[in-house]
């Protein structure tokens, strides 16, 4: 399984609540400072206060965060061993079709042997391609149990950090699904949580 296509199905499953957040707030995106009652001015450098509307570059936070690095490589590597069962399989397949069609066409075999190796040959074709659906379906299950480890570890870890950091709302964006135009550096939490994640993720023995 491909990184960026997993990367891609936690983008969309994240950036949801930023389709949310748009929606109820969309008047208040994309107009300029000004002073009015309430509103926070962030300076550069300074952290948002409680209260705030903060985001996360979801991207960059997958692609940086260790758990999701050490499950694609289990299932990459679980997938190459299924590739090569497969490929190994079918090879063998292969071969007994060309023998079969050899003695046919060298006469070898008679017409009722010939059937015979037919009906065997395409009954193993069957098996061959129910295995393959099922190796199929095994790697995408894995892949969707993979997801949602992902997804829950990254929202259970947010839930304890806005504890602390009480945040009125926290929202997800990334290039391909990106409700954000525009944001101010410290409104940008991706780093923080990023590391966050990253010291609370134990690693699985090997």
């Amino acid at each position: 399984m491909k990184k960026i296509e997993l990367i891609t199905r936690i983008i969309l499953a994240l950036a949801v609540v930023g389709l949310y957040v748009l929606y109820f707030w969309g008047d208040s995106f994309g107009k300029p400072a000004g002073n009015a009652p309430g509103e926070i001015v962030l300076t550069t450098g300074e952290a948002a206060p409680e209260g705030s509307i903060v985001y996360i570059q979801i991207d960059s936070l997958i692609n940086g965060y260790d758990m999701y690095h050490d499950l694609n490589s289990e299932l990459e590597t679980k997938a190459k061993g299924m590739e090569d069962d497969l490929s190994k399989r079918s090879k063998t397949f292969e071969r007994s079709v060309n023998d079969y069609r050899e003695k046919v066409t060298k006469g070898l075999i008679t017409r009722s042997q010939a059937e015979q190796q037919e009906q065997q040959l395409a009954q193993k074709q069957q098996e061959l391609a129910a295995y393959s659906e099922k190796l199929r379906q095994e790697l995408d299950e894995e892949g969707a149990v993979m997801l949602r480890r992902i997804y829950d570890a990254i929202v259970t870890y947010l839930q304890e950090y806005n504890r602390e950091h009480n945040y009125s709302l926290i929202i997800s964006t990334s290039a391909a699904t990106n409700v954000i135009m525009q944001g101010h550096p410290g409104l940008n939490i991706t780093q923080e949580v990023k590391n966050g994640l990253n010291a609370a993720y134990v690693r699985p023995k090997k």
